[in-house]
């Protein structure tokens, strides 16, 4: 009996199961107040109570308390889908999450989440519940189970749950085989897209948008929406992104992303997700090829705007670039400043409740995810409901995302080609000069990486509602790569020691055409790989670092992670567990490459720690993927503009990627080599990827 504080994770467990139903491998009921159950389940509150009994291994006391009132949130039925795009959805969920972050004990909190679940739309409780559990001091250190466990049917063929279903009635659960995932389920390769769906469709790439919107919720209490830079990572988060992804297709052999600006012709792009969603018990919608966006009219969402307010917002943004300044809601002219001004800019593009005026400057990012998501029905007439690009765990799944980020970076750009460019003295360091650099990979040449193919699983059970317990597992192919190490080589001439900043990045080095690359093309998919403090000596210094210790990633475990197995215990790597959910996955930190080798730009640069720092506590705790997701509770750990040096026009003079370098920076070229076989994954201590080669 009694309560310890992981026990609200078990309101993750088979979202559409009564709270009364046992949860988890351990069998832990809720014992709940009769008037907690819904209410046509509370005549028969004691028979209910006893048929679970006696599967219950532990119970877990709810108190009952006076209830806030919960007449907005029950707005949205159980049964409708959820997008935190949709702003009706967005008011409802952010005044949920109000409640839950409201409640002053971890008992009350625990009481009115219980009370919640069976009554909230499921998809709407389990993005509140998260979003308060990370943000509550109390609870923010539990580790929250990753989306693709708790609603598969977002990230897996629809295929399988009937498969999935039948193992887990049929066979125990300790002789439950792996249900294998075709490679090609969306598409045959007559769609040239397809080639690139492995990246697309991965299940990591997708949770990581998914958590990145829960460390960045849009709308909720300001101090939790506040974070600092958070305008300018939504820029340069999704910044690096389009950078990976155009670089994913060069190595297929494909062109980069043509930006979807004109809203008026029509999308060539299909796409056909094969997704169900089990909540909704719906298919996701399709979008064929040659589909056109028109304006929107649905009540039943409270959606009613026009691509004209998308073009009049475009436009307005654009006019607040080149004027230097954005138009506050006194009509105050306010100027974009050299290093706050993409901050400013990027709420005002992603349409958060930070955005400075969206009187004017209106909600483009959301409502332009929006309006393609419905693009098949735009009006309702249909009672259809949006496709994947209207649901943040689902969009990275469909080619026009990038197409439609392609539009946002280029804002972006436009508004960094207005600010002066690097001089020398901002970029050089002073006595420090890097004389040689390099990455090695165990049993290959110098300079070399190595990509393959990798089967891994993921557990289905905590989202199958009604069947057997036991691990019903998922196998999917994705992409993986060797682990490797950079050696730099450092010279500080200086008579005493200097701390630097080491930054490393990769860039392709030749287009679509096989022509190399200008500078100022090339610096947009500059792709962030690391970024470390290094303490100088004076005299040579070698320094050795892990791919597996990026900045830029979390660990693979991480991702798809069993709480039973892998939960820390206690300590450090307790601390800030869930913070660290976010961040790209450790398996695509490498781009796929070609099989006869894709030639690669590696950049190492080291810049004054004087221009760096951030004046801050320095806390314990993991510090993973600080360059995408920041430190929790604190600044960013960068004082410079992100995307430094690559984040603006090049001096004059600069043409190509050695005329930009000074005597703290090097370039060579790498080679990235794709081996197109599935090798075995070893699981080892150290949560990497470290391969055994038979």
């Amino acid at each position: 009996m009694g309560s310890k504080k992981s026990d609200i994770l078990y309101l993750f467990d088979r979202p559409a199961e009564p709270v009364y139903v046992p949860k988890g491998e351990n069998k832990v009921a809720f014992d709940i107040p009769p008037n907690y159950l819904p209410e046509s389940r509370q005549q028969m509150a004691p028979s209910i109570v006893n048929r679970f009994a006696e599967g219950t291994k532990s119970k877990v006391q709810v108190k009952q308390i006076s209830l806030p009132d919960l007449s907005v949130p029950l707005q949205l039925g159980r049964r409708e889908p959820f997008s935190l795009f949709i702003p009706k959805h967005r008011k409802l969920a952010a005044r949920l999450i109000d409640i839950f972050l409201g409640m002053r004990t971890y008992e009350d909190f625990l009481s009115v989440s219980v009370y919640c679940r069976d009554r909230v739309n499921p998809e709407m409780f389990v993005y509140a519940l998260s979003v308060a559990i990370l943000h509550r001091p109390d609870t923010k250190n539990l580790p929250i189970p990753p989306l693709s466990e708790i609603f598969p049917d977002k990230y897996i063929d629809s295929g399988i749950f009937a498969r999935a279903r039948e193992e887990a009635n049929v066979v125990p659960a300790g002789s439950r085989v792996p249900i294998e995932i075709p490679r090609d389920y969306t598409a045959s390769d007559l769609d040239e897209e397809h080639r690139v769906a492995y990246w697309r469709e991965d299940i990591g790439v997708n949770l990581h948008h998914w958590h990145w919107h829960l460390v960045y919720p849009f709308e909720t209490d300001i101090r939790i929406v506040n974070k600092d830079r958070r305008g300018e990572l939504f820029y340069y988060m999704h910044h690096q992104i389009q950078a990976r992804y155009n670089c994913e297709r060069l190595c297929n052999r494909l062109g980069r992303v043509k930006r979807f600006h004109n809203w008026r012709e029509p999308i060539p792009e299909g796409y056909f997700p094969k997704l169900d969603s089990l909540v909704a018990s719906r298919t996701w919608p399709s979008r064929p090829a040659g589909a056109v966006l028109k304006d929107i009219n649905r009540p039943v969402d409270q959606l009613n705007f026009d691509l004209q307010d998308l073009e009049r917002w475009r436009d307005r943004v654009y006019e607040a670039i080149h004027t230097g300044a954005y138009i506050n809601p006194r009509g105050e002219r306010v100027p974009l400043t050299e290093f706050g001004g993409i901050d400013v800019l990027g709420n005002i593009l992603e349409a958060s409740i930070l955005s400075p005026n969206q009187n004017v400057y209106g909600d483009l990012h959301n409502l332009g995810h929006v309006a393609i998501s419905y693009c098949h029905d735009p009006d309702h007439r249909y009672l259809e409901t949006f496709s994947i690009m209207g649901e943040p765990a689902t969009a990275m799944r469909d080619p026009i995302f990038y197409r439609f980020h392609a539009f946002t970076d280029d804002v972006f750009l436009e508004h960094k080609n207005t600010l002066p460019e690097y001089s020398l003295q901002q970029l050089d360091f002073p006595g420090v000069v890097i004389t040689d650099i390099g990455v090695q990979t165990p049993n290959q040449a110098p300079n070399q990486l190595s990509t393959f193919w990798t089967k891994s699983d993921v557990d289905l059970s905590r989202g199958l509602d009604f069947t057997p317990r036991g691990a019903v597992l998922a196998r999917f192919t994705h992409l993986n790569h060797s682990d490797f190490s950079y050696r730099i080589v450092a010279n500080n001439r200086n008579n005493a020691p200097r701390r630097g900043t080491v930054r490393i990045f990769i860039g392709p080095r030749q287009d679509e055409r096989g022509l190399p690359y200008v500078f100022r093309d090339q610096k947009e998919l500059m792709i962030e790989m690391d970024k470390f403090t290094v303490l100088l000596r004076p005299g040579p210094n070698t320094i050795e670092r892990k791919s597996t210790d990026s900045s830029v990633t979390i660990p693979f475990e991480r991702t798809f992670r069993n709480l039973e197995d892998s939960r820390p215990i206690g300590g450090d790597t307790l601390d800030q567990f869930n913070f660290c959910g976010c961040g790209w996955p450790q398996h695509l930190l490498v781009p796929k490459g070609k099989e006869e080798g894709f030639p690669m730009d590696l950049f190492i640069m080291i810049s004054d720690y004087t221009g760096d720092a951030v004046e801050q506590d320095e806390s314990t705790g993991c510090k993973d993927a600080v360059s995408f997701c920041g430190l929790r509770d604190r600044k960013y750990p960068d004082a410079r503009p992100m995307g430094y040096p690559f984040d603006r026009r090049a001096r004059a003079g600069v043409e190509t990627l050695p005329q930009f370098l000074t005597g703290n920076m090097a370039v060579v070229q790498i080679n990235i080599r794709h081996t197109d076989t599935i090798l075995p994954r070893v699981r080892t201590g150290s949560m990497n990827n470290t391969l055994t080669f038979n």
